[in-house]
């Protein structure tokens, strides 16, 4: 942009050189379309300027999510799920092994069919359910 304010000073050096009178017609013009383009070029440098900062401003804010992103990523990757394939469609469904002692009544459903793949209440599985479930757990510890 100072190549632009150069260029508009290039041309007030041209203006003055020409010896019109500022009083004159023509030179009212020009002086006129002088200083519009003086003030066109300076808006242009204070934009780029604030563009500048708005571009470093957002690329803080894009390392910051992609860190933040990162962080969560790495947490999932850690994070211990109980597996259960769904009965109806076989889907696989994920959940925290928290709700499995959790006082209240838990149903875990399939994202894909709404199916009821686990309760956490005694009444709901069976003995033999519970095991395969015990099974599974340790399997998805021992894969993390």
């Amino acid at each position: 942009m100072s190549d632009l304010r150069s260029k508009v000073a290039y041309l007030q050096g041209l203006s003055n050189g020409l010896n019109l009178d500022a009083e004159s017609k023509e030179g009212k013009i020009l002086n006129g379309i002088i200083d519009v383009l003086g003030e066109i070029a300076e808006s242009f440098t204070e934009l780029e300027d604030a563009h500048e900062q708005l571009e470093d401003y957002v690329e803080t804010i894009d390392e910051d999510l992609y860190s933040l992103e990162s962080e969560l990523n790495d947490e999932d990757e850690l994070g211990e799920y109980v597996e259960v394939d769904c009965p109806r469609c076989g889907e696989t469904v994920l959940f925290d092994p928290g709700i499995i002692e959790d006082d209240d009544v838990i149903e875990v459903t399939c994202p894909n069919c709404d199916e009821v793949v686990f309760v956490n209440d005694d009444n709901y599985e069976s003995a033999d359910e519970s095991e395969n479930l015990e099974a599974r757990i340790e399997s998805v510890d021992d894969d993390i």
